[in-house]
């Protein structure tokens, strides 16, 4: 397996984290073979980014036979739109070296969680494809061809985690067209890719509203969407498992660690379109 590690440098002086896990190719299985790829977007309310969300991801994607990439993007105080163009500059790295990586670039999947989640779904959609443009980058060629989503900040209305969009857009907080421009909903069209997310209920931190309101723009576009809503845990669990437990054992939640296995099955069914 190759694994490298590189920054990624954002338009405001700072670095972002990006890594990648890569396994080989083996001339007595398929030399030649393209997998497909996935980028990890961890979460932290744009405060910070998590290794619970990362690494351990990664390994998963990685043993159900995909590339792995893992971007630990610019927080505060960086703000809009630095994470997006990382984000854009991660997956152009991906695109360019498909040759050297073995990636499928027609089966690029992007996993956010939280405010991970919010990042992925403003890189997937349409909600920064201006701001992608006016720095250089094609949106629709970068466009994943997959989604999916754990527990994610979804809507800067009603139901919002402030903390992260505060984070986020900093000064500009509260402006009525910048949070209108950030807020996932108002931005799911013809371009969104199909959709994966899971939420649990009781979450007191991200309310479980933002995926709902994400569920109903995705059936009012025609996005095709698969939602798995769980009935116990709270935020922020990752795997939930002892894996990604804080200290080894809060988060963990039997019911709930199911959700990778939902994800492979319908990530496959998507590339396999």
């Amino acid at each position: 397996m190759q694994y490298f590690e590189t920054t990624i440098a954002g338009i405001d002086g700072t670095d972002a984290r990006f890594a990648g896990y890569i396994p080989d190719n083996y001339p007595d299985i398929d030399p030649d073979r393209r997998r497909p790829a996935v980028l990890v977007l961890p979460g932290g309310g744009y405060e910070m980014t998590t290794g619970r969300e990362g690494e351990p991801i990664a390994f998963r994607f990685l043993a159900h036979g995909c590339d792995a990439f893992v971007l630990h993007y610019s927080c505060k105080p960086s703000i809009y739109p630095t994470a997006v163009l990382e984000v854009a500059e991660a997956v152009r790295l991906m695109h360019d070296h498909a040759d050297e990586w073995h990636v499928d670039t027609s089966r690029i999947a992007v996993i956010g969680f939280s405010a991970g989640g919010h990042l992925a779904a403003d890189f997937a959609t349409s909600a920064s494809d201006d701001v992608m443009r006016a720095h250089g980058y094609d949106p629709d060629m970068l466009r994943p061809a997959a989604l999916m989503l754990s527990y994610p900040v979804i809507s800067a209305g009603e139901h919002r985690h402030d903390g992260s969009f505060r984070a986020l857009l900093g000064e500009r907080y509260a402006d009525p067209d910048m949070m209108r421009e950030v807020s996932i909903e108002e931005h799911i069209g013809a371009k969104t890719p199909p959709v994966f997310v899971w939420h649990t209920v009781p979450d007191d931190c991200v309310p479980v509203e933002n995926t709902l309101l994400l569920i109903a723009a995705c059936k009012a576009a025609d996005v095709p969407i698969e939602a798995h809503l769980f009935p116990t845990g709270g935020h922020g669990l990752s795997l939930a498992t002892a894996e990604t437990a804080w200290g080894g054992t809060d988060g963990i939640e039997p019911g709930v660690d199911v959700w990778p296995s939902l994800a492979f099955r319908w990530l496959d069914r998507v590339f396999a379109r």
